[in-house]
This record gives C-alpha cells, structure tokens and sequence, in this order.
C-alpha cells in the first residue's frame, strides 16, 4: 500500500461494541458525577449488575486504566483545581473531595510505577541505584533511588548502617550502586515533612519485585494515613482471600519503607506481629500517623 492510500484510509472505529460500550460509558459518567463519594469498584460493579472482576477487564481493556486509576485521575484534577484556582484550606479541600483527611489527599500525590517482570527477573540487572543516609524522625534512614524514581527506603540504628545497605542490596544484587547524598537529600523532605506533601510535585516511586509482591505494595498505598488493615484485608483486595500467609511476605518484603506503608498491615487480631525495621519503630511511626491524622 503507497502513503497515499494510507492517509486516504478511514479512521479505525475503537468504540467499544454494544453493551461494552455503555458500561464504560457509564462507569465514566458515575465516577465523574459522584467522585466526592468515592465510590468503590464494588458499588459501581453492583449499581450495573455486574460482577466486580469483569468490570475491571472491561472497563481496563476500552479505557486504558482501572476504574480506581481513573477515579483517582478525576479526584486529583478537582484537586488541584480546588488547591490552585480557589485556593481551598488542605483540610477543606480533602472533605469537600470526599476524602478522609489530609493523609489520604497526599496518598494521591504518591505516583507508582512497577519495573517490568523482564527487568524484575534481572535482579537489578541495568540498573543504576543511588543511595544515601539521612537523618529522619525515625532513625536514620537510607535512601535508594534510580533515574525514575524513589526504590528504596530503609531504616537503620546508629553503626549498624553497613547492614541495612547489604540487606537492601540483597533484593537486587546485580544491580550497581552508587553512594549519592546529594541525589538522595531531597527524597527525605518529600517523604517525612508534611510541608511538602504537595499535589504540584508528585512523588515518584518505583515498585521492584514479583507481579505478586508488587499487587500487594499497590494495596498498601490505598490504606489511608492513620489508618489500618489486616493482611486478610490486603489478601482479599488482590482477590486471593487464601494468600494472607504469602501477603504477609511481600509486606514484609516491602522496600520502600513509609511511602508504601507496610506499617498500617496489622495481624488478624489486631496484633501489631513483625515489622522488618523493628516493632519499636513500627509503633512511633503509627503513633506519628496518629498524631498527624
């Protein structure tokens, strides 16, 4: 076919067919009408009389994102627009989003990527990763970044620094490491002062590990600040109600310490069980939230 007979071809037509055409169209409509309510795939998936898992393929497979990614979309531009243009008080603002606070709107200026199952299975393998020790309100803490952006964050007690740097590494050892305090710096005042929780400047992070432990990270970023889950809770949100021994893993797996808040994961009794940095630390960083919720 000549260059002509492209540029004279008819568009293909993408719309969605029959009824997948209006369940797109209408999950769009609920969310963008009732985004203050936050409505969950579960009560939008009821409200169409559908089951919550083809929903989600549907709705993915025409839209491109989820319907909670495309929800998030929505909440974070009335965000801006309620924070810049009408310049809205951070705590008027979260409830006139339908939001519980201030912790949860900053929770939506978290942006996350997942490497690659490719680049995963190279442990490392490519990648360049920056560190640096800082002090921060719980100890000091090691940071770890690559060119897109934060991977790592770690905690250590004073001279054991050396043994929480070879742990980190560990989880990527083919990967080289460069010590950078100076790349590193700046992550810790995006990360532990709320001044700079802001909707202009998300923060980047990135999620290295299995498709498993990575789904797991995903749902411990939707837990809202000063809140708490059971790992049965995070089990039944990636849809395998079965896996709370191998979800309690990958929280302990977490490498991204704070940001993905593995801390808010409580046992099925409430019990506060293991923390990988150390259960006096998990308690001052809840008993942070708490105050700060």
């Amino acid at each position: 076919m000549n260059a002509l007979a492209q540029i004279d071809s008819p568009p293909i037509d993408v719309t969605p067919d029959g009824s997948d055409y209006e369940t797109v169209s209408r999950v769009i409509e609920m969310i963008t009408l009732d985004y203050r309510d936050q409505p969950s795939l579960e009560a939008i998936a009821s409200e169409l009389g559908q089951s919550p898992t083809q929903l989600q393929k549907v709705f993915t497979r025409w839209a491109g994102l989820s319907p909670k990614a495309f929800l998030q979309a929505v909440t974070l531009d009335h965000a801006k627009r309620l924070l810049g243009k009408e310049e809205l008080p951070l705590l008027e603002a979260s409830y006139e989003l339908g939001l519980s606070g201030p912790g949860r709107l900053h929770d939506l200026f978290v942006t996350h990527e997942a490497m690659s199952p490719g680049e995963w299975k190279a442990r490392g393998g490519g990648l360049t990763i920056r560190y640096g020790f800082h002090p921060s309100p719980f100890g000091e803490a090691l940071v770890m970044a690559t060119d897109r952006g934060l991977s790592g964050l770690a905690f250590a007690d004073l001279g054991h620094e050396q043994a929480a740097l070879d742990d980190m590494m560990r989880r990527w050892p083919n990967a080289e490491y460069v010590p950078d305090q100076e790349m590193t710096a700046p992550y810790v005042g995006r990360v532990f002062d709320r001044a700079n929780w802001s909707c202009d400047r998300p923060l980047k992070v990135v999620l290295i590990g299995t498709d498993f432990q990575v789904r797991v990270w995903q749902s411990l970023l939707k837990i809202p600040f000063g809140k708490a889950v059971t790992y049965s809770d995070v089990a039944n949100d990636i849809g395998q109600p079965t896996a709370s021994r191998a979800v309690g893993a990958a929280v302990g797996a977490n490498p991204i310490s704070f940001v993905v808040p593995c801390h808010r994961a409580l046992g099925k009794s409430g019990a506060l069980t293991g923390y990988h940095w150390g259960l006096t630390r998990k308690r001052a960083i809840l008993g942070w939230e708490a105050g700060n919720a």
